[in-house]
């Protein structure tokens, strides 16, 4: 006899969006709406740094 299937348990933004991105689903397949702070979550796991950090610059040779 088999178990019924049973949801996943609910998963922090974070981490969906960095096991989007490691099964190779697009950016925009963000499931949270536009100016929320879950959608900010999750594009910071999608992209693994943090929404409020600034984006690396390029090294130059000075």
């Amino acid at each position: 006899m088999s178990q019924p299937s049973l949801p996943d348990p609910p998963s922090d933004p974070i981490a969906e969006g960095a096991r989007a991105r490691a099964q190779g689903r697009p950016k925009d397949a963000c499931p949270y709406p536009a100016h929320s702070a879950a959608r900010a979550a999750w594009l910071e796991g999608y992209d693994g740094a943090p929404v409020d950090r600034a984006p690396d610059l390029p090294i130059t040779d000075a």
